[in-house]
């Protein structure tokens, strides 16, 4: 992987990430107020499951 797809992949992250409140604001604004309510735990395990996820994605990919 070279410098261009590494920042290519990056920006299409900053894009993904800003569709919903783009497009839903109220929902967003609810699901981050819901997410500030989580255990250290609970959001771990969720970040866990997204780095897991994304992996699995690679690799099917790849």
């Amino acid at each position: 992987m070279d410098g261009a797809t590494f920042w290519a992949a990056l920006a299409l992250v900053f894009v993904i990430e800003g569709l919903l409140p783009l497009l839903v604001p109220a929902a967003w604004r609810r699901m981050f107020v819901q997410l500030l309510q989580l255990r250290d735990g609970q959001l771990r395990f969720f970040g866990l499951c997204s780095i897991l996820a994304g992996l699995v994605v690679l690799w099917l990919v790849s």
